[in-house]
């Protein structure tokens, strides 16, 4: 593949027949959701889902999210409970992704499931990802569009920037509007924190459970797969290329401070102190401070309420040592 590649192409029609074309051809295509720029390949297909891994450099046992259009869809690939179907007839489509028992007759891939019993299932709420899904005709295997462990895609420059010569089309439809990936979901515990919040979750439910790591045992980590159940579970994730400090007030030489409410900096997730705004600048930020000429990042403080979990979350694992 040439290092040109990818090609973009605007959101349409002819840019979604492209796409679906490779797509049944065993190849894989970026792209958008609400949340981020995804790498899609037919989760039925081993071989395709294979060029997932490929493409991004991920280990084989971090699962893959499976993208179906709707409720229908994902019922013939997933055993839903009562409470399952509730939250998926509440969020759906939209950024929750729900961990469930995989019906084998499905003939997802067990590429798809790193050899797991449950699927990652998520029915999206993007006119592109809905157009491809309608236009392939298959479920679509979709982690973020980025080298494994980088800093996640809100943006077509970045998917171009991150995989350039690994895959051969994107879709560009502007940047992304959550821009954090999905809240996932396995009974009554968020295995990964995203746009939707316990609270929206579970109202009246109190805090409930977010598993951040395992509890006991290795951490997960690029060549440790215990205790990973679902995508977006290893330490270190989301990271740019330089070193990221959390919870600055000020920079520090050669650093380029991303700030936040009161704490200015070189960049801003929100300078309204907007959580939601915040999550939708975060990762556009983290790309911006690795493509300065400073040394190192620096972020400032963001509150550990509502969508700051998420944030923290990305921040956290953006900063653990590699």
């Amino acid at each position: 593949m040439s290092p040109t590649n990818p090609r973009i192409l605007p959101y349409g029609e002819a840019a979604i027949a492209e796409a679906a074309a490779l797509i049944r051809s065993g190849d894989c295509v970026a792209v958008p959701t609400e949340t981020v720029y995804g790498l899609a390949a037919d989760a039925t297909d081993s071989q395709a889902v294979a060029r997932i891994y490929q493409a991004k450099g991920r280990p084989s046992f971090n699962p893959l999210i499976v993208h179906v259009p709707d409720l229908e869809a994902a019922e013939i690939i997933a055993v839903f409970d009562d409470a399952a179907r509730r939250l998926a007839e509440r969020f759906w489509p939209g950024p929750l992704t729900l961990v469930l028992p995989v019906r084998r007759e499905a003939g997802i891939s067990s590429l798809v499931t790193a050899g797991l019993e449950t699927i990652a299932i998520r029915v999206p709420d993007h006119r592109a990802m809905q157009a491809l899904l309608d236009a392939s005709g298959v479920p679509l295997a979709a982690p973020s569009a980025n080298a494994s462990g980088g800093i996640s895609p809100t943006r077509a420059a970045h998917v171009a920037a991150s995989l350039a010569g690994r895959i051969p089309l994107v879709i560009d439809d502007g940047p992304t509007s959550a821009g954090i990936e999905s809240t996932i979901v396995r009974g009554r515990e968020i295995l990964r924190p995203g746009p939707l919040t316990w609270a929206d979750l579970f109202p009246g439910e109190g805090r409930g459970t977010v598993t951040m790591q395992p509890e006991t045992g290795p951490r997960p980590s690029p060549g440790n797969k215990e205790g990973i159940t679902a995508p977006g579970q290893l330490d270190s994730h989301y990271a740019p290329g330089k070193p990221l400090r959390l919870h600055a007030t000020i920079r520090q030489d050669g650093e380029w401070l991303i700030g936040f409410g009161a704490v200015p900096g070189d960049d801003t997730l929100s300078i309204r102190g907007d959580l939601v705004e915040a999550a939708a600048n975060l990762f556009d930020a983290l790309h911006r401070a690795d493509a300065s000429e400073a040394v190192a990042i620096a972020v400032a403080p963001v509150p550990e309420t509502g969508i700051g979990v998420a944030i923290n979350d990305r921040l956290k694992r953006a900063a653990f040592p590699r």
